[in-house]
């Protein structure tokens, strides 16, 4: 199992290692820079590529490329709700997800690739307006994840910078295609 899969059923130490995974991604890149430019950088990765390779997996039990976007669009209505929760209520509760459950049972497999993008798409545009004018007390304001404990503004900010080079990690076709998307995002 990848360090990017972090089923709800994983120990703490499993999700310290993926916290530290993704975190580790980037490193020290702009978080806003890298949530501004990642779609353009999708949209390249998938105008690259042929149609059959989209929903080809690149070894059984990974994701096809059409099912990492489809979980970019869903992954984003979720990192916005979250961020919305934390910014208007006090020490909001964040319940954790398992990724590959939503995957299965909402069938990414049969998303369009296209579709799911411009799903994505819209989703970041309308979080960046919030996540680009955060202020300092913004920033360390915290919810209380249910699998991570407490974080902060700023530190679900860094996350969610990492989240589409993790997700290809964690399955598209996708070494070649991790490689291409993650020297888009570093290169903003």
């Amino acid at each position: 199992m990848s360090v990017f899969t972090n089923p709800a059923s994983a120990t703490p130490e499993d999700t310290a290692r993926y916290v530290d995974a993704l975190l580790g991604l980037l490193a020290d890149s702009d978080p806003v820079a890298i949530l501004r430019h990642t779609p353009d950088a999708v949209r390249q990765l998938i105008d690259s590529v042929p149609a059959a390779v989209l929903s080809t997996p690149e070894t059984p039990g990974k994701w096809s490329i059409r099912e990492v976007v489809a979980h970019l669009a869903d992954s984003e209505l979720v990192g916005g709700y979250r961020l919305r929760m934390v910014l208007a209520h006090d020490r909001p509760q964040i319940i954790g997800y398992d990724q590959d459950l939503w995957a299965n049972r909402l069938r990414y497999s049969e998303a369009d690739t296209r579709d799911a993008f411009e799903q994505f798409s819209a989703l970041r545009r309308a979080n960046l307006r919030l996540w680009q004018n955060l202020s300092a007390a913004d920033l360390v304001r915290v919810g209380v994840h249910s699998e991570r404990g407490e974080e902060s503004v700023g530190h679900m900010r860094k996350l969610r910078r990492a989240r589409p080079a993790s997700s290809a990690a964690t399955g598209a076709d996708s070494q070649r295609s991790t490689v291409r998307m993650t020297r888009s995002f570093t290169a903003t």
